[in-house]
């Protein structure tokens, strides 16, 4: 019986991990696909169409003190040359974008 409970929890923590890999892989790739033509796969929006429209570096002291929602509502809505990703991603993925970018280093 012990052993029967140890390999189901081996099993559920190996399933959970290889789960949680996979979502930072999606957030990656999802982050990749929508915003590092602008912000650059750093975050420094030190590429050309960045240059061009004026991407916030998402390191500046400036984004850094904005608020989760602030950057969510943002990123939804729209803001200035920001364009509105409402219908094109779900809150879900615009909240894990939002953590990705607070990992950016």
């Amino acid at each position: 019986m012990k052993s029967l409970l140890m390999r189901t929890l081996v099993v559920g923590a190996i399933l959970t991990l290889g789960m949680a890999g996979a979502r930072a892989d999606d957030v990656a790739a999802l982050y990749k696909s929508k915003c590092a033509a602008c912000h650059g796969a750093d975050g420094k929006g030190d590429t050309p169409a960045g240059k061009k429209l004026g991407a916030r570096d998402l390191h500046s002291p400036e984004v850094a003190k904005m608020s989760d929602t602030e950057l969510f509502d943002i990123t939804k809505k729209g803001k200035e040359k920001m364009p509105a990703y409402d219908k094109k991603l779900t809150d879900d993925q615009i909240k894990e974008l939002i953590k990705y970018v607070r990992a950016l280093k």
